[in-house]
């Protein structure tokens, strides 16, 4: 193989993290599936607390979310919150990924949360209410990215999300009456482009209602 680069471990160690999970990923696996030794790994990363910390900062820095402008803050924001849900959902071990960094020894990461935190400062918020803005966006992210909307469905998925509707219809309609008028959709979900537009928005529009009040 060419050069050892932190970008191929990093990618390297996605793609493991992605198909085996989190635990999967070792500097012992890396080195054989890239070909080399280990020593020549722990010349990148010393320890696996280390490595992850690389795989964190490539991860965030691959939606690279663009320098402040000139548009409204809302917009901006938006970019950020949609670029980092794209993100989270490309690598499926990305939640578990950030689960277990600092985030202060992540650049990518806390140029991101600056960003965040500026653009919150300009909506018109005080430090507190920014810390806590930015806390959410993250939250609200990695729960939008993980939805159950976008899992692949399965011979037993599609049994158990049968059975549930079925359970949902079956409840007494004078006691739950909206229950049963939404089972289907409470059930089956619904499509994934509605679930991740509506969750954006509805994050972003409380955040904007906020500063509105002042």
């Amino acid at each position: 193989m060419g050069k050892l680069t932190a970008r191929t471990i990093a990618e390297r160690a996605l793609e493991i993290g992605d198909a085996e999970g989190l635990d999967a990923v070792t500097i012992r696996r890396l080195a054989t599936d890239l070909g080399v030794t280990p020593m020549a790994l722990y010349w990148h990363h010393k320890n696996k607390e280390q490595l992850i910390i690389g795989m964190a900062d490539h991860l965030i820095g691959g939606f690279a979310p663009k320098p402040a402008d000139e548009r409204p803050w809302q917009a901006q924001l938006r970019d950020l919150v949609e670029g980092l849900i794209r993100t989270l959902r490309t690598h499926p071990c990305a939640k578990d990924v950030l689960g277990h960094i600092d985030p202060v020894a992540v650049p990518n990461f806390l140029s991101v949360w600056d960003q965040a935190l500026g653009l919150a400062r300009t909506a018109g918020f005080g430090v507190d209410e920014s810390c806590l803005i930015t806390k959410y966006i993250l939250q609200s992210a990695i729960s939008i990215a993980d939805a159950p909307v976008h899992r692949h469905t399965t011979p037993d998925l599609n049994h158990t999300i049968k059975a549930k509707r079925v359970a949902l219809q079956s409840l007494p309609v004078e006691t739950y009456p909206h229950i049963v008028e939404m089972a289907s959709p409470l059930a089956d979900g619904m499509p994934p482009e509605l679930y991740d537009t509506f969750g954006v928005d509805l994050v972003l529009t409380g955040i904007e209602a906020l500063a509105a009040r002042g």
